[in-house]
C-alpha cells in the first residue's frame, strides 16, 4: 500500500510541476508519520522516501531512535522553548518557528550541539485565533530580529491555511504565503534568497499547492492511510 501510495503521489506531483512549469525536482515530499510505527517509516525509505515530519516530541523521541540516519526528519508541531534543547538534537529542519523566544532557544541548543540547524519561520495566514504561527505583518521583524542567531538557517516559510472543503479554497492562501516569501527574499532575510522553501499543502490540497509554489508538501494519509492515535 504503502509503495503504491508514494509512486501515484509521486507521478502526480512530477505532472503537476511540469505543467505548471516547474523543476519537479524542487518540490519534496514530507511523509508525515505521526502516529505512524517505525516500521512503517521503514517501509516507505525502503521506497525512496527520504523525509519525514514529526508533530509530537515524545512520540518521534522513540521512533528517530529507530530508523536510519540517513533519514531526514522534520518537526513540523507547536514546540514550546523548554523542548528546544530535544528538538535541536533530534530534528534536521524544525518547520515551526513562530516567535523570537523559541529561535534563541534552538540557537542556544544548536551551539552546545556545534550544529547549525535549518528552520522555517510558521505563518498565520488566515490570522486563525486558534493556530500558532506569526502574522504575516509581523514576519520580516521576526525575520530581522533573528539575524544575528548565528547557528540558525532561516530557509523559508510554513503555513497551515483555514480549513477548506474544497483544494481550490486554500489557493489564496498559498498564493499569500508566497508573495510574503518573495518579499522577505527581496529584503535579503533568509539564509539562501535564491532558494526559498515554502512548506505548504496537505494531502487534500497538495497539487494546488505545487501550482503556488510550494516546495515541501506534507503528505500524511494519501501515503499511510488513516491513523489511529
Amino acid at each position: 500500500m504503502i509503495c503504491d501510495n508514494l509512486e501515484r503521489i509521486r507521478a502526480t506531483v512530477h505532472e503537476t510541476a511540469l505543467r505548471c512549469g516547474r523543476n519537479p525536482n524542487s518540490i519534496n515530499i514530507v511523509a508525515v508519520s505521526k502516529h505512524v510505527s517505525a516500521t512503517k517509516i521503514a517501509a516507505a525509505s525502503q521506497y525512496g522516501q527520504v523525509i519525514f515530519g514529526e508533530s509530537y516530541l515524545q512520540e518521534a523521541t522513540g521512533k528517530i531512535t529507530q530508523i536510519d540516519d540517513a533519514l531526514q526528519c522534520h518537526f513540523i508541531g507547536h514546540l514550546q522553548s523548554n523542548k528546544a534543547a530535544v528538538a535541536a538534537e533530534l530534528f534536521h529542519v524544525i518547520q515551526t518557528v513562530d516567535r523570537l523566544k523559541i529561535a534563541v532557544a534552538l540557537d542556544s541548543n544548536a551551539a552546545r550541539l556545534n550544529k547549525q540547524l535549518d528552520v522555517l519561520i510558521q505563518v498565520n495566514v488566515g490570522r486563525e485565533r486558534q493556530k500558532y504561527g506569526v502574522m504575516p505583518e509581523n514576519a520580516e521583524e521576526l525575520l530581522r530580529e533573528m539575524q544575528s542567531l548565528a547557528c540558525l538557517r532561516v530557509r523559508g516559510l510554513m503555513t497551515m491555511p483555514p480549513y477548506g472543503r474544497e483544494p481550490e479554497e486554500s489557493r489564496p492562501w498559498f498564493r499569500a504565503l508566497k508573495q510574503l516569501a518573495l518579499h522577505l527574499a527581496d529584503e535579503g532575510l533568509f539564509y539562501d534568497n535564491n532558494a526559498v522553501e515554502l512548506s505548504m499543502g496537505l494531502s487534500g490540497d497538495y497539487i494546488v499547492a505545487i501550482e503556488e509554489g510550494a516546495t515541501l508538501i506534507r503528505i500524511g494519509t494519501a501515503i499511510f492511510g488513516e491513523r489511529t492515535q
